[in-house]
């Protein structure tokens, strides 16, 4: 998590950051938390074409990085992926829907990774019917079927980048470009109405006590909590573990909308929600899980893309959950982005944002399963 505002944070708090350097760079070059970020850098090391893709594909977008993604490999061409149902989200995605577009980032990731060995991916979706537990999809490797798809160096680069947006357009060929993949929305209008929607509906997010409370659960504070848990939400680094050491910021203090840590946290997105010159969207025909997982899909390969543009992406999920406090932006972003029938399945905010780091990923081998 980066820490722009934080910064605001810390002499808010009264000198935080004096006392975060109080052991000098000792401190902060302790603070990385290497082991949850290694698979980044391990990725394609393995002989097996399927480890190998897979290496690529935990590192897919993910809400709330919850990585709920299984895989159990069969025979010696075939990979079965499965959704771990103890990784939900109840509060903020009560219908899996959110769950289920992650779990076509993974499917896409894993096709693109294995184009660059050559492999083809023939994959069945929900082979034994779509009943919690059963595998989402089957992946057959097909040797010598496939080229290199050119988005599978951007894998690597891709992050979700939630930091406010420099004030300049995107441009007229980057918007055709990405257009394979989304409705890009630049129209002034439109684009001020959905910058209000999505600050709108984060703030009922986060002043509804399950769905915010859900959020804070999945925190991992500092290096040692986000190494045990690579997953969630990860609140590291020098400058927030100073924050911590003095009692500024913790698990209590973000549930609390008293406190410092929580109207700071509020602040952020009111400067960077705002912050946003377009505005990237997907929609469907209808809301069957397919098409559910066609539109993970869909929005990795827009993530790749706008990596290789030089442009950055942040997904904007909540005025697009199902749960009754939602209920009226839910309703408008219908109203503003569908026709009738229709689902929106993707709200992401897209402009030119900082160069942010990796998120904390599971090693391989946590997501591995045995037949």
């Amino acid at each position: 998590m980066s820490i722009s505002r934080r910064k605001m944070l810390a002499l808010a708090g009264g000198g935080v950051v004096l006392a975060a350097g109080a052991g000098g760079t000792g401190f902060a070059l302790t603070r990385t938390p290497h082991r949850a970020l290694a698979p980044w850098a391990e990725a394609g090391a393995h002989d097996d074409p399927r480890l190998s893709a897979l290496s690529f594909a935990i590192l897919a977008p993910n809400p709330h990085n919850r990585q709920p993604w299984q895989a159990e490999l069969v025979g010696t061409d075939t990979v079965r992926v499965f959704r771990d149902p103890a990784l939900n989200l109840p509060h903020t995605d009560p219908l899996d829907r959110q769950l289920t577009i992650g779990m076509g980032c993974f499917l896409e990731t894993f096709v693109i990774a294995a184009s660059g060995s050559g492999h083809g991916v023939e994959m069945a979706l929900f082979p034994q019917g779509e009943a919690t537990g059963a595998p989402v999809a089957e992946l057959r490797l097909l040797p010598d079927a496939a080229r290199a798809d050119p988005l599978g160096d951007a894998i690597l680069d891709r992050r979700s980048c939630k930091e406010p947006f420099e004030d300049r357009p995107v441009a007229s060929a980057q918007r055709s470009a990405l257009g394979e993949f989304a409705t890009i929305l630049d129209d002034p209008a439109l684009v001020a109405r959905l910058r209000e929607l999505t600050l709108a509906a984060f703030e009922v997010e986060v002043t509804t006590p399950r769905t915010y409370g859900e959020s804070v659960d999945l925190m991992r504070f500092g290096r040692r909590e986000i190494e045990a848990n690579p997953d969630g939400i990860d609140l590291g680094g020098p400058m927030l573990e100073g924050m911590m050491l003095t009692g500024v910021l913790t698990r209590e203090k973000q549930r609390d909308p008293s406190s410092i840590a929580f109207r700071e946290g509020l602040a952020i997105y009111r400067e960077m929600l705002p912050a946003t010159p377009a505005y990237a969207v997907i929609v469907s025909k209808g809301n069957t899980r397919a098409e559910q997982i066609e539109a993970g899909r869909r929005y990795l390969r827009l993530n790749l893309a706008t990596t290789r543009l030089g442009l950055a992406l942040h997904p904007v999920s909540q005025p697009l959950q199902e749960y009754p406090e939602m209920a009226t932006h839910y309703a408008e972003a219908h109203r503003l982005l569908a026709t009738e029938g229709e689902t929106v399945q993707m709200l992401a905010r897209l402009g030119h944002g900082p160069k942010t780091p990796p998120t904390p990923r599971w090693p391989l081998d946590a997501r591995l399963r045995q037949g």
